[in-house]
């Protein structure tokens, strides 16, 4: 298992993922792991496991503006000259802290997959982690964290890409202010199909504009079929009457475009009337 996260960036988080990693982390995880070219967000998501424990660690050196005896920091545990160094080769995006930091979880886990990609992970995973830490028993615990994280059965190929590419483009929108109507920043903000429909669109995905339409637009998935991340779930009182829509980042949890004066944010999915999944369609 451990050597299919090589050359893939697109493996399913598994129960274990889901119930032990913040849904705002792996989010994180699964955004940074599309900016280098064959990491797997279960790898990153390893690493903070075992640096931070997702953030969580109470240790010196996560807290914000604290450090270990080794000088590390943040969730990611980085080097400040080796974060600098990275941040100065590969512009962070938006989203983390202003001026970046390695106590930002944004900042500190986009920083660790430039770091890994400039180590040349997809040719080398274990030299990859190996320029991460210096040791043989990190690389050994990184690899196997990053199994148990894994769903034994991952998605792959384009319906995995453009899922990725729509739920970062969601995820990316966090903060921002629900507007009925809107379909970006020229508007102010989103309302919850113009998320959907812009995350698809930055993908090279083109679904309809409205959540009812986007609906019958599918392909709808069979009941009980689990959620994958970039899953549409719809929402209203009947079949015929959809009047929801969010985008999945896991099978518990979707970006929301949720009502006038809130904002963009994560919530829980819970009872929803469908899903469909655009990525397989567009590839189909």
């Amino acid at each position: 298992m451990i050597r299919a996260v090589i050359g893939s960036s697109t493996s399913t988080p598994s129960q274990t993922a889901l119930a032990d990693i913040p849904v705002d982390y792996l989010a994180l995880y699964q955004q940074a792991a599309t900016a280098c070219p064959g990491l797997d967000w279960s790898i990153l998501a390893a690493i903070g496991k075992v640096e931070s424990d997702h953030g969580r660690s109470t240790l010196p050196g996560v807290a914000e503006g604290t450090e270990n005896s080794s000088h590390a920091r943040g969730p990611m545990q980085c080097l400040q000259p080796t974060f600098d160094s990275v941040i100065a080769r590969h512009p962070l995006p938006p989203g983390g802290h202003t001026p970046p930091s390695p106590w930002d979880k944004h900042d500190a886990i986009f920083a660790a997959s430039f770091y890994l990609c400039d180590n040349n992970v997809s040719h080398g995973l274990h030299a990859a982690i190996f320029a991460y830490n210096h040791a043989g028993w990190y690389v050994d615990e990184v690899l196997a964290q990053a199994a148990l994280y894994r769903d034994a059965a991952p998605s792959s190929g384009p319906p995995g890409q453009a899922a990725q590419a729509a739920v970062a483009f969601a995820h990316a929108q966090l903060g921002k202010p629900y507007v009925w109507g809107g379909d970006g920043d020229a508007e102010g903000g989103f309302d919850c199909s113009g998320l959907t429909r812009a995350a698809y669109q930055a993908a090279g995905v083109t679904i309809p504009r409205t959540a009812r339409t986007q609906h019958d637009a599918g392909p709808l998935l069979p009941p009980s079929t689990p959620l994958l991340p970039g899953d549409l779930v719809f929402f209203g009182t009947s079949p015929h009457t959809i009047t929801h829509v969010g985008i999945a980042i896991s099978s518990t949890h979707m970006i929301n475009a949720p009502y006038t004066g809130a904002v963009i944010r994560i919530d829980p999915i819970g009872h929803y009337r469908a899903a469909t999944r655009p990525a397989q369609g567009a590839a189909t």
